[in-house]
């Protein structure tokens, strides 16, 4: 839980936004959690993953951020939470969900190569992409449940400290909630990439075809960057 901040950020982050966690909105957000944990409510993923996003991919090594919504709340047969902390992704062992699986067939199509059935996308954070969820709690079986309970403020200073102390980066924004949540990032200094979500509902009205991540490749490998080896 955020209310021992030291050694649950990575230093790199501590030293931008670890300010955050004396503010008020913190502090009501630290009440909350532990209100929830009194009264016997499962908290998804678990509280030494809540930073994993942040402690795979220190500050100086982000080169994409990929913005989702929240936690996973559901669990696979043995038990096992779907949350690890990284956005989109799943722990070794978990099913894949369906918007997973609609990005791994893009990458498929864009980058002819074969994705595995693994959902654990550890291998991308470590090669600098942010897997960075808007809110980094939720309540078992209850999606949405820790919205608008403070962490959105938390990760809109990340977000704000990525595009104002860094360069090139690459924003990717699908879905109207990320694009909301990127609105800030500043066009002139970084790529931002654009479409409808990977969910079933939305997928086939412009997921499906954009190319974003060959695009990103191409946009690292023109700033002299690495290009990141998209395969799980």
């Amino acid at each position: 839980m955020p209310q021992e901040k030291s050694g649950q950020l990575h230093p790199s982050w501590q030293a931008v936004i670890g300010g955050e966690f004396d503010k008020p909105y913190m502090q009501a957000l630290r009440a909350f959690l532990k209100e929830k944990k009194v009264t016997g409510k499962v908290i998804y993923p678990p509280s030494s993953l809540i930073f994993n996003a942040f402690n795979h991919t220190p500050f100086e090594q982000v080169r994409v951020v990929i913005i989702g919504q929240d936690p996973y709340h559901g669990q696979n047969n043995a038990g096992q939470p779907q949350a690890h902390g990284l956005s989109f992704s799943v722990p070794k062992g978990v099913d894949l969900p369906p918007s997973l699986q609609n990005i791994y067939k893009e990458i498929e199509a864009d980058l002819h190569i074969k994705m595995s059935k693994s959902g654990d996308l550890t291998p991308w954070a470590e090669q600098g992409v942010l897997l960075l969820n808007a809110t980094l709690t939720v309540e078992q079986a209850n999606a949405g449940s820790h919205q608008n309970k403070g962490w959105e403020a938390f990760t809109d200073a990340a977000i704000a400290a990525l595009n104002k102390q860094r360069e090139n980066l690459v924003f990717v924004l699908w879905g109207s909630y990320a694009q909301k949540k990127g609105a800030i990032i500043d066009e002139s200094k970084h790529l931002v990439l654009k479409s409808v979500h990977p969910s079933p509902l939305s997928a086939h009205r412009g997921f499906f075809g954009n190319h974003q991540f060959s695009n990103i490749n191409q946009y690292l490998k023109q700033h002299g960057q690495a290009e990141i080896n998209w395969q799980i």
